[in-house]
């Protein structure tokens, strides 16, 4: 166990550092989903309706916290898949090292990567006038939801890092999560959508997610949204780490 947790820390340390010299990614995972906030707000907010009294960058935030997520993990996928064709997997499967601490190393990278720039992003979202009562408690809350959210992602991005064909089939699987998002209650209430398209957007996670971390903002009851994406969290991530384990082995073999 102390074995497999000390490669884990050393494992960790080298993506980290991965990520500390490549700008490109810095931009990529913390600045575009500001540039998309900045949007969302000064472009499009004043033709949106949300119906609520709040302001639009405060029914915004929620929604732009996932997507940065979803930004940050496409690095994940895409340095697993480097790391694969480099045959650095190959190097460290011939050393006395466990085999858990190679998945859950970019696992825990992406964790700290996301986390900063998820407060980079709620930053820049109190200088454009976001405001929250939320207590030390609800805090809590939205951070473990934040972080859930990051590793069913991760794990989900590994997958993807382990199985791609090319490096752009590695860092394209993000897409979906994002256009996930649009079809959501992320943007605009799902009411305002088409009869479908708002069943649709209703019973997938994204909404479950945003409107639990609006209402935690807001101080509001969260009622039973907060365990339908707790729900869906902890079952994406226990099938994502299954099938990811499971792809490893068959590509170590």
């Amino acid at each position: 166990m102390t074995h497999a947790l000390g490669d884990t820390a050393v494992l960790t340390g080298r993506s980290l550092r991965h990520i500390l010299r490549s700008p490109d990614t810095i931009i990529t995972t913390a600045v575009m989903p500001v540039g998309i906030m900045l949007l969302f707000v000064y472009v499009l907010g004043g033709a949106l309706e949300t119906g609520a009294a709040a302001s639009y960058v405060e029914y915004l935030l929620p929604g732009v916290l996932l997507m940065t997520i979803a930004f940050g993990v496409a690095y994940t996928a895409y340095r697993l898949f480097l790391d694969l064709q480099g045959g650095i997997l190959e190097r460290f499967r011939s050393m006395p090292i466990s085999r858990s601490s190679v998945l859950w190393a970019p696992v825990l990278t992406s964790v700290a990567a996301n986390l900063a720039s998820l407060v980079l992003v709620t930053g820049v979202a109190l200088l454009m006038g976001f405001r929250t009562g939320a207590s030390i408690g609800a805090w809590l809350a939205i951070v473990g939801i934040l972080v859930l959210v990051t590793v069913a992602l991760t794990w989900i991005a590994v997958i993807a890092g382990l199985s791609a064909k090319t490096v752009d089939g590695a860092s394209a699987f993000s897409y979906p999560i994002v256009l996930l998002a649009f079809v959501s209650s992320a943007f605009v209430p799902t009411e305002s959508m088409p009869a479908p398209v708002a069943w649709f957007a209703q019973h997938q996670p994204v909404t479950a997610v945003a409107d639990s971390l609006r209402a935690l903002f807001a101080q509001q009851s969260v009622g039973g949204e907060i365990w339908t994406a707790l729900a869906w969290l902890v079952a994406l991530t226990a099938l994502a780490s299954l099938l990811a384990a499971r792809l490893y082995r068959r590509r170590s073999r």
